[in-house]
C-alpha cells in the first residue's frame, strides 16, 4: 500500500513524482520507519516528534498532524512496517535551500518481516565510522548511504549487522539500530554526542530501565569494554530489542540475562507487541 501527497497511489510502480525532487537529487529529506502491530502503529508520537525536531533543524516545513493521518491511513490490521517519506520537493540545480518549495510526503505499508522480532543478531566490527558532527549521524536522513554500505561491509563477513565505531574509535550503533551493554550490572548506552540516532526503541530502553530501577548510563562506550560486557543487545523500531549473540569472533550471552529480558519485555508492552518468548 503506498501514498503520496495525501492520495492512495493505484499502482505502486508507477507512482508519479517531480525528478527534479531534492529527495531524489540530493537525499534531501527524512523519513521514519514505523512497527504496526495488531493495526496499531507503535511509538507513533516518539517517531513524529524526532521527524518533526530534525525537519526544524534543516528548515523543512511540515505539518505534523497531515503526517499523522498519513500513518493511520495504512495502519488497518494486523502486523505491519510503514515508512513515511518527506522530501524538500522540486527545486533548481545547486545547493541553496528553495524558497516555497512543496515538500513531497510518501507513506507506503509491508508486511512485517517474518521472525524479526527479538531475533538475535551476530555483528562484524567495520570501517565506516559514525562522525558525531554530522547531522546525517543523529537524524533519518535519505543520505543512507554510509549505513547501506556498513551493512553490506558485514554481511559479506556473513554477520547479520555492521558494528560501527564514531571517528574516536568508540562504540556507536550497529547500521540500523542503537546498542546497549550491561556492564557490571549497569545498562550503558552511547550518548546522543556520540554519533547515534536517538532512537525510539532506545528511549523506549532507557525509559524502561529507569520504571524498573535498573541502573543506566549514556555515555561513551570503548569497543573492548562493549564485547566484555555481561550481555549486550541492539534496539531498532522494526526488530525492537535483539540480543548480540556475537561481536566478530567473541560470542557474547545477550539473550538469556536477566536485564535484556526484562528489558524486551517492557519494550514489547510499550509497542504493543508481543511479548518476547
Amino acid at each position: 500500500m503506498l501514498r503520496l501527497n495525501g492520495q492512495p497511489v493505484a499502482d505502486v510502480n508507477r507512482a508519479p513524482f517531480d525528478l527534479a525532487d531534492r529527495g531524489l537529487t540530493l537525499g534531501d529529506g527524512l523519513f521514519e520507519t514505523i512497527a504496526v502491530f495488531g493495526g496499531r502503529p507503535a511509538a507513533l508520537g516518539l517517531h513524529l516528534d524526532r521527524l518533526c525536531a530534525a525537519a526544524a533543524e534543516i528548515r523543512l516545513p511540515v505539518d505534523r498532524a497531515a503526517l499523522e493521518r498519513e500513518v493511520l491511513a495504512l495502519a488497518g490490521e494486523g502486523d505491519g512496517v510503514i515508512r513515511l517519506t518527506v522530501t524538500r520537493g522540486a527545486g533548481a540545480r545547486g545547493l541553496a535551500i528553495p524558497d516555497g518549495a512543496e515538500p513531497a510526503v510518501i507513506a507506503a505499508r509491508g508486511p512485517y518481516p517474518p521472525n524479526a522480532l527479538f531475533a538475535a543478531v551476530r555483528l562484524a566490527t567495520v570501517s565506516v565510522r559514525r562522525n558525531p558532527s554530522s547531522f546525517v549521524s543523529r537524524a533519518k536522513t535519505l543520505s543512507y548511504l554510509d549505513s547501506v554500505l556498513a551493512f553490506d561491509a558485514a554481511r559479506r563477513t556473513g554477520a547479520d549487522d555492521a558494528l560501527m565505531l564514531n571517528t574516536a574509535g568508540r562504540v556507536a550503533s550497529t547500521a540500523m539500530a542503537n546498542l546497549f551493554a550491561v556492564v557490571g550490572g549497569i545498562v550503558v548506552t552511547p550518548s546522543l554526542d556520540e554519533g547515534i540516532l536517538p532512537g525510539v526503541t532506545r528511549r523506549l530502553a532507557l525509559d524502561a530501565c529507569r520504571d524498573l530501577g535498573i541502573p543506566v548510563e549514556e555515555r561513551p562506550l570503548g569497543l573492548h569494554e562493549f564485547v566484555s560486557a555481561e550481555a549486550a543487545f541492539a534496539a531498532n523500531s522494526v526488530r525492537l530489542a535483539m540480543p548480540v549473540a556475537a561481536v566478530d569472533e567473541n560470542v557474547m550471552p545477550g539473550a538469556g540475562h536477566p536485564v535484556v529480558a526484562r528489558l524486551s519485555a517492557a519494550v514489547a508492552a510499550a509497542c504493543g507487541a508481543p511479548h518476547p518468548r
